[in-house]
């Protein structure tokens, strides 16, 4: 008690105390009380007065020493007790807890304003559940696969599938810290995900556990097409194998001398030796396309020649079926940004299919015009059977074929659609098919201008 503020416990006391016994004493005075009653009283005011000082004075004395402890403020010397500064200081030590509580107040918000911001970053749909699997909250990407009435829900409304019910279940009663699960969702177009419950600590408020989905549609797409392109190539090689080998061991047994047999033989084992090599080269020119798809060409180049000459080396087989090859092309036209060996092996590739399939005595037709603003767009049209509008979708993939039979005796290796549509990527196009039965088919390769693609323009490469 050394340092208790006597010097304030006396201003009250006076302050208190002695207009009462000023008070008293005129009482007196004016012969209203005796000196006995008047000394009693001012005695007993005065009494009350100083214990009202030391009872106030004290609390106060003891609430700033304790908030002095808390905000880290040295131990107070009674000398600091002076001039009536303790409501000053008292309003200053609770104007500092209001700050500090809406510091921890913005604080609080800034976490959980960080925590949305972070959850809906995140690219695949997360729950937070509560103790009793109804859902707390849900980021962006959730909210967009299941709704956003989801929250508030129970999980089994927004996911009936029994292994994540399951999972769910088992964390949240506490039976394991993490549940993982692979499913399957057939709608609405056939997802694969990989699913993980984890618990979350009991201090999170209402939430008891985490469900995360990581989307495996296209890693499983893409290690399905993985596994039917070596299925697909394997077939297409043991076929024309299985033929050499049928061949050469009848060349070197019954057909050993028959001189007719083996010239029939070796003209069969040189075409289906060339159907390997066609294959073989596709793959190989697939491969090579694929890496550096994401790497837009450098040259310049002018689609009008580019087209004479395609259709010129396509000449003598458009002859032989009678099949003219009709140009139409737009001279005015401004070059293209592009790869002139592969656009010329996209275009080939597509006269090639006309011929291959349009009508004996029918026409080739190619034209060259402007699309929209910005676009240019080569079509190539022949008048063959058609194709049936559900194959249109799979036309570009890898080994598909319509008409697998008629595909294989007109030599064709199955990939030849699937090069050109990577072609088109690599240049920022588009390929449009367009197809009715018994009319025909047009294949339409639209390539940006160089405005459209944000390259410069150059001087053309014909």
């Amino acid at each position: 008690m050394a340092r208790f503020p006597v010097t304030r416990w006396f201003a009250l006391f006076v302050l208190l105390g002695l207009p009462q016994a000023a008070i008293i004493l005129l009482a007196r005075l004016a012969g209203a009380l005796s000196d006995v009653s008047a000394w009693m009283i001012i005695g007993a005011l005065l009494a009350v007065s100083a214990l009202f000082a030391a009872w106030h004075t004290h609390a106060a004395w003891r609430v700033l020493r304790r908030t002095d402890e808390i905000l880290g403020g040295a131990p107070r010397q009674s000398g600091e007790w002076d001039a009536l500064t303790m409501i000053g200081e008292l309003g200053a030590t609770v104007e500092r807890l209001r700050q500090t509580l809406l510091d921890e107040q913005g604080q609080v918000a800034l976490h959980s304003t960080t925590a949305d911001a972070i959850l809906n970053a995140l690219p695949d749909p997360v729950l937070l559940l509560d103790d009793g699997r109804n859902i707390a909250r849900a980021n962006f990407a959730a909210r967009k696969f299941f709704g956003n009435d989801i929250i508030g829900n129970d999980l089994a409304v927004a996911m009936r599938h029994p292994a994540v019910l399951d999972a769910a279940d088992a964390v949240l009663r506490g039976e394991t810290g993490m549940a993982s699960a692979d499913l399957t969702l057939p709608v609405p177009d056939g997802r694969s995900f990989s699913l993980r419950v984890v618990a979350l600590p009991a201090s999170s408020e209402g939430s008891a556990a985490v469900l995360a989905l990581h989307d495996l549609t296209a890693l499983r797409k893409a290690e399905k097409m993985r596994a039917d392109f070596v299925a697909n190539a394997s077939h297409e090689l043991r076929t024309p194998l299985a033929s050499l080998v049928g061949f050469i061991e009848t060349l070197l047994g019954p057909a050993r001398d028959d001189e007719a047999a083996r010239i029939r033989f070796l003209g069969i084992m040189r075409d289906q030796a060339a159907r390997m090599a066609r294959l073989i080269q596709d793959l190989l020119s697939l491969s090579q396309i694929e890496m550096r798809e994401h790497d837009r060409p450098s040259e310049t180049i002018a689609l009008a020649p580019l087209l004479r000459d395609a259709a010129a080396a396509l000449e003598p087989q458009a002859r032989a079926k009678q099949m003219p090859i009709r140009l139409v092309l737009d001279e005015s036209l401004p070059p293209v940004r592009g790869a002139r060996d592969e656009l010329m092996q996209v275009f080939q590739n597509l006269i090639d299919n006309a011929i291959k399939y349009g009508r004996a005595e029918t026409p080739v037709e190619i034209a060259l015009r402007a699309v929209e603003a910005d676009w240019l767009e080569v079509g190539v049209r022949d008048h063959g059977e058609g194709i049936p509008r559900e194959h249109l979708p799979r036309l570009t993939e890898r080994f598909y074929r319509v008409d697998s039979a008629r595909s294989r005796d007109l030599g064709g290796t199955g990939l030849g659609l699937a090069i050109v549509k990577h072609i088109i990527n690599r240049h920022r196009g588009r390929l449009v098919i367009e197809s009715e039965l018994g009319e025909g088919s047009s294949f339409m390769v639209r390539l940006p201008l160089p405005a459209r693609s944000g390259l410069p323009a150059g001087p053309p490469v014909s």
